[in-house]
C-alpha cells in the first residue's frame, strides 16, 4: 500500500521536472536565464501564498469536503494589520480564522448542507461584511511583520521556511495521527466510518478548522507583502479555485480519502514555475490562463 502510494505521489513531481526542463529551453530560447537567482527567488515566493491555503484545503478535500470561503477569509484576515501588539493581532487572526472554520463544519455536518453550498454561503457572508466596512486598503503592518515577507537568505526568501514548516506539519498529522487516519478514513466513506464507529462530525469540522486558519495565515503574509490590509487581495488572487486546482492537481482525489500534501506542494511549484515563465515570456493574460487551464485538465 505504501509503495502504491509513493508511486501514485510522483506524477506531480515528475511534471515538475518536465516543466523546469521545457520552462528552462524556453526561456533561453527567447533570450532569457530561467536559472538566476532572481528567478529561483520569484518562484519560491509566488509559491508561498497559493501553498499556505493549499495545504489546507487538501485536509478539507481528504475528508470529503471542501471550501470556497478562503478566498474572502484570506482577505478579512489581512485587514487586521496594526501598528503594536503584533502576536496578540495574529493570534487573533488566527482565532477568526478557527472560528470561520468551525462554523463552516458545523454547517456541514450538523445541518447537512452541502460543502460546496455552506462554504458559498460564508464567502457570501464575508463578501457582505468586508464591502460594507471597507473599500480601500487600511491599516499599517509593523515593520518587523512587513520585513518579513521581503527577507532573504541569499536567492531563498525566508516566507519560504512557513509554507514548508506548515506542509510538514500538517502533512506529519495526517500521516502519523489518529485525527490524520480518520481524515483519510471519513473522506473515502463516510458511512463504513460512522459505522465503525468514529466521530465523523468532529473529523470534517477539525479538517475545515485547519483549512480556514491556514487561509488566515495566508492572509497575514500576504499582509506582510502588500504592507497593509487589501480588501481584494484574497478574491483577486483567486485562492478558491487555485488552491483547489492545486490540490487535485497534485493527485488528491476531489472525493476525498486519497492524496498527500506532498503532491499538492509539487502543484503549488508547478504553478509557480509556469506563472514564472508566462512573466518572461510577457505572454497575454489571457492566453495564460488558458495554458493554465490545459495543464490543470
Amino acid at each position: 500500500g505504501r509503495v502504491r502510494e509513493a508511486v501514485a505521489g510522483t506524477p506531480i513531481w515528475a511534471a515538475l521536472a518536465g516543466v523546469v526542463v521545457i520552462g528552462w529551453v524556453v526561456v533561453a530560447l527567447d533570450g532569457g536565464t530561467f536559472f538566476a537567482s532572481g528567478n529561483l527567488t520569484n518562484i519560491l515566493q509566488r509559491s508561498v501564498a497559493l501553498g499556505i491555503v493549499a495545504v489546507g484545503q487538501t485536509v478539507a478535500i481528504l475528508a470529503g469536503s471542501l471550501d470556497l470561503s478562503v478566498s474572502y477569509l484570506i482577505s478579512l484576515a489581512s485587514l487586521d494589520g496594526r501598528e503594536s501588539m503584533l502576536v496578540p493581532a495574529i493570534a487573533l487572526t488566527l482565532a477568526l480564522g478557527a472560528g470561520v472554520g468551525l462554523v463552516n463544519g458545523l454547517i456541514i455536518t450538523k445541518l447537512r448542507v452541502n460543502p460546496f453550498i455552506a462554504t458559498l454561503g460564508m464567502a457570501l457572508v464575508l463578501r457582505g461584511y468586508i464591502e460594507n466596512n471597507y473599500d480601500r486598503p487600511t491599516g499599517a503592518v509593523p515593520e518587523s511583520w512587513e520585513s518579513f515577507g521581503y527577507t532573504r537568505m541569499g536567492p531563498i526568501p525566508v516566507s519560504i521556511f512557513l509554507f514548508a514548516g506548515v506542509a510538514l506539519v500538517v502533512g506529519l498529522a495526517l500521516r502519523r495521527t489518529r485525527f490524520g487516519y480518520h481524515v483519510y478514513a471519513v473522506g473515502g466513506d463516510e458511512q463504513v466510518s460512522v459505522l465503525s464507529g468514529l466521530r465523523t462530525h468532529r473529523v470534517v469540522i477539525g479538517a475545515h478548522v485547519i483549512c480556514s486558519v491556514c487561509a488566515a495565515l495566508t492572509g497575514l503574509f500576504l499582509a506582510s507583502r502588500l504592507g497593509s490590509g487589501t480588501p481584494r487581495v484574497g478574491t483577486d488572487g483567486g485562492y478558491d479555485l487555485e488552491s483547489i486546482a492545486a490540490v487535485v492537481l497534485g493527485g488528491t482525489a476531489l472525493a476525498g480519502g486519497r492524496g498527500r500534501v506532498a503532491g499538492t506542494v509539487g502543484a503549488v511549484l508547478v504553478l509557480a514555475v509556469l506563472d514564472n515563465i508566462f512573466n518572461q515570456l510577457e505572454l497575454d493574460p489571457f492566453l495564460k490562463q488558458a495554458v493554465r487551464g490545459v495543464v490543470i485538465i
